[in-house]
């Protein structure tokens, strides 16, 4: 079934801090239900990156904002957008207004008209529940601890990086939070009516299982 006018697009978003896992329960949940899938945060890298590789400084908004007009995926292709100095500065440009809005068109165009005509879109990010879909039919609020999540995030990147402290991971993920709670445009939180998976000691299989009693439930109630 394809999504169209009468047969809208069944939303599912996760919002949650870095490394709480969302992004691989996301891949899951699309997969699992032949969904697309918008890993939003790759939109701010890009963005980020693009400006590091000018070699210019992400605070500038109008800089940044700039870049985030004229955005494709294609000006990031075969680039290193998961790095740890790319994430910093995509927490930064997160934080720009005129970034945020120059993004945000993308991103609910996606969610309502899922590429290749699939029947819906798994969106993950900061903000997709609060602000880029609060009518998602389903919202989830990934989190875990600051530490289970520093030690995630240090194990993913330590393979290239093998000098890489995992104190300083857990220092950049709090400063992390406090920007992306803090800042004034769409801070990150959680949805008043999100399901909430705290993924400190639960594996992701089993995320995955809670995930899917959640969508299932929706979709019987609705009679899909």
């Amino acid at each position: 079934m394809e999504a169209s006018a009468e047969t809208p697009s069944f939303v599912v978003a996760l919002d949650g801090p870095a490394a709480s896992g969302k992004g691989t329960l996301s891949r899951l949940i699309a997969g699992q239900y032949g969904f697309a899938h918008l890993d939003t945060g790759t939109l701010y890298r890009g963005v980020a990156w693009l400006i590091l590789n000018e070699g210019k400084d992400p605070s500038d908004q109008d800089l940044a904002a700039r870049i985030a007009g004229d955005y494709a995926v294609e000006k990031i292709a075969g680039a290193d957008i998961r790095t740890r100095e790319v994430g910093a500065a995509a927490s930064v440009v997160a934080a720009n207004s005129g970034v945020r809005a120059a993004l945000l068109d993308f991103q609910r165009r996606y969610a309502k008209t899922p590429p290749g005509g699939l029947k819906g879109a798994v969106l993950d990010g900061r903000d997709i529940g609060t602000v880029v879909c609060p009518d998602a039919d389903v919202k989830f609020f990934v989190t875990a601890s600051a530490e289970i999540r520093a030690h995630r995030r240090w194990l993913e990147l330590k393979l290239e990086q093998p000098d890489l402290e995992e104190a300083r991971i857990y220092k950049d993920l709090l400063e992390r939070d406090a920007r992306d709670a803090a800042r004034e445009d769409a801070p990150m939180a959680r949805a008043d009516d999100a399901e909430l998976l705290d993924t400190t000691h639960l594996s992701i299989d089993a995320a995955f299982a809670a995930a899917r009693r959640v969508i299932d439930g929706v979709f019987q109630r609705c009679g899909n």
